[in-house]
């Protein structure tokens, strides 16, 4: 897709852009596809002149003589049956060529959005809605290419009017002249048509996006809003948006229902006027009965040309609109570059180095100023700050989820920036807080489809601690999780999560609080085994932490507050030599009625 339905012209002039893109992409299949529609259009033609024939040379001399010859009605025969099998073929490729383009068009667009919607930053994502990113990738690309299949149709009724016309020009051009002036009327109902529904298609296409938009909100929070109580809000909600989508439909419905029986309509009108002046001019002696049966056909024959077109372009306002809104995601910005670089391909562990790092959401109040910190290989730093004082920020850095504003993050003296694609996930690992289960088994969610041993699978359960409750479970490795493994406890799959890490073997891996869901007994035993295992493979480890009992298995604790790293040593070096650190860490351990905070952690 590479060009523009320019938003400054005229919905049909842009409809027109829209289904070029999709016959440069498809050219052998539009040709075909326009071929076939071009021998039904011309064959359909060809009826006209066999009826007229069978009239004047058959039927006819048949009245006045009383007879019909048998060779004359093998004629006839031969004839009607040769147009209409040639004419079914021409049916077959018109609408397996229309068809093919319509699918393919709408696959490529498809997977154009979905994978820049993979290549586009996270911060990108965050200021759209899943809901509009759903519609962009389904409904909008649906509709843009609904005219695609009746074009090759549209086409070749274009070159049957032409037939047509050029046919009646030659039975009498007094007729056809009559008959033709019902063409400036077809052009005035659908520049009417365009004007007052394209901006109806526009809305209607904003709204299936906000519509989709509350109900994924809904059912991602059918735990708050059932224990809340709050079904008939969100019902009330989700309701009057659909109900503002159901009126703007209806009220472009109501538009297209007058205008596509106007345009039916017009051509009858046409065969009236004609058939009236035909009477009088075969009365006259100016022309024959023959003649004024095949133009009266033969405009029966331009009406369905003329509705054809009033389908395309009927069309068109719902499709520029689709298409639009699948090129805004085609053309956003943003997108991550790559460079040349690689990096080691060794297992020992990596080297981490930030140098006065920069990032914010709001320019005006800027998160991370100037940070500095490094990971030596082999070593576990726990990362520890008070709440949206940049933690998750800083992993999503390292992992390269955003870009900084400025500085710089390397990895074994390379920057982030400059390595080529795929390096980084090969090498670095980061489980967050929120552990997402896909809908499959629990070896499709910790392999992720990659060909993992079981044993290698295993082994990564064993050091999360989740090999228990997975051997526990119906079909052990082969259990379905349901979708975000919600039969699962929040401490299962925060284990799972990290299994799914491990079992990759990183050189870097990153935990954003990876085990906040796992009581303290449980999570001991993950801290021990996964610094076992990961100094036993010489991988370095950043921990961000809260509780001392995470702290203090660190090599290293990184104090961050302000944006900046303001204090580095052991825990105990810390609780001596900053006093905000001892408070801040004290107070994730006791609440202020002096009992443990722990102690409220989910049991899993």
């Amino acid at each position: 897709m590479t060009d523009d339905a320019d938003s400054k012209g005229t919905t049909t002039a842009d409809g027109f852009r829209v289904l070029w893109v999709g016959v440069k992409r498809e050219p052998r299949v539009f040709i075909v596809a326009t071929l076939g529609a071009v021998l039904f259009g011309v064959l359909t033609v060809a009826d006209a002149w066999v009826l007229g024939w069978s009239t004047q040379h058959v039927l006819i001399p048949a009245f006045d003589t009383g007879e019909i010859g048998t060779d004359l009605l093998v004629w006839v025969f031969v004839l009607f049956m040769s147009v209409a099998i040639l004419r079914a073929i021409g049916i077959v490729a018109r609408r397996l060529g229309g068809g093919i383009m319509y699918y393919r068009m709408q696959s490529h667009t498809r997977r154009g959005v979905t994978r820049q919607y993979l290549a586009l930053p996270m911060e990108w994502h965050q200021r759209h809605p899943t809901g509009q990113l759903l519609s962009n990738a389904y409904s909008d690309v649906e509709a843009a290419w609904s005219p695609i299949m009746p074009l090759p149709m549209a086409l070749g009724t274009v070159v049957m009017m032409v037939v047509a016309v050029a046919q009646m020009f030659v039975a009498d051009v007094v007729m056809a002249i009559v008959g033709l002036l019902v063409f400036p009327a077809v052009v005035v109902a659908n520049l009417l048509y365009q004007r007052y529904a394209s901006p109806l298609m526009t809305r209607a296409q904003g709204l299936r996006a906000e519509v989709s938009e509350i109900a994924h909100e809904s059912f991602d929070g059918a735990m708050v809003v059932k224990t809340l109580g709050r079904e008939v809000e969100e019902t009330d909600r989700f309701r009057a948006k659909a109900q503002e989508l159901r009126d703007v439909n209806i009220r472009a419905g109501r538009i297209r229902a007058v205008f596509d029986p106007a345009l039916a309509s017009l051509p009858g009108l046409g065969v009236l006027v004609v058939l009236a002046v035909g009477v009088s001019r075969v009365s006259s002696g100016a022309t024959s009965a023959g003649d004024v049966v095949t133009i009266a056909y033969l405009l029966t024959i331009v009406s369905f040309p003329i509705r054809a077109i009033g389908w395309l372009l009927g069309e068109f306002p719902r499709s520029v609109v689709g298409y639009r809104r699948a090129k805004a995601v085609l053309d956003a910005t943003g997108a991550m570059s790559f460079g040349p670089d690689e990096l080691p391909r060794t297992d020992a562990g990596a080297l981490l180095q930030v140098e006065d790092l920069h990032y914010s959401y709001d320019p005006d109040n800027p998160l991370l100023r100037g940070l500095d910190l490094e990971v030596k290989p082999g070593r576990t730093v726990a990362l520890v700050g008070a709440t949206a004082s940049g933690k998750s920020t800083l992993t999503s850095l390292l992992s390269r989820l955003v870009d900084p504003d400025a500085g710089a993050i390397r990895l074994d003296g390379r920057d982030l920036r400059t390595l080529r694609k795929g390096e980084l996930p090969r090498d670095v690992a980061l489980v967050p807080q929120t552990a997402f289960m896909f809908d499959d088994t629990v070896r499709g969610n910790v392999t992720l489809g990659a060909d993992v041993p079981d044993e290698e699978v295993w082994s990564a359960l064993r050091t999360s601690q989740a090999d228990g409750f997975v051997a526990a479970l119906p079909d052990g490795l082969d259990t379905k999780l349901g979708e975000r493994g919600t039969s699962l406890s929040g401490g299962q799959r925060q284990r799972l999560s990290l299994a799914r890490a491990l079992v990759r073997r990183p050189r870097l891996l990153i935990l954003d609080d990876a085990t906040s869901a796992v009581d303290p007994e449980v999570e001991a035993r993950i801290l021990a085994s996964l610094r076992d295992d990961v100094h036993g493979a010489a991988a370095s480890l950043l921990v961000v932490a809260y509780r001392k009992a995470t702290i203090s298995l660190a090599d290293e604790v990184a104090h961050l507050e302000g944006g900046r790293i303001v204090g580095r040593g052991t825990h105990a070096e810390l609780l001596e030599s900053s006093p905000a650190y001892a408070h801040l860490v004290n107070a994730y351990e006791v609440d202020p009625e002096g009992s443990s905070v722990d102690a409220g952690r989910d049991n899993a």
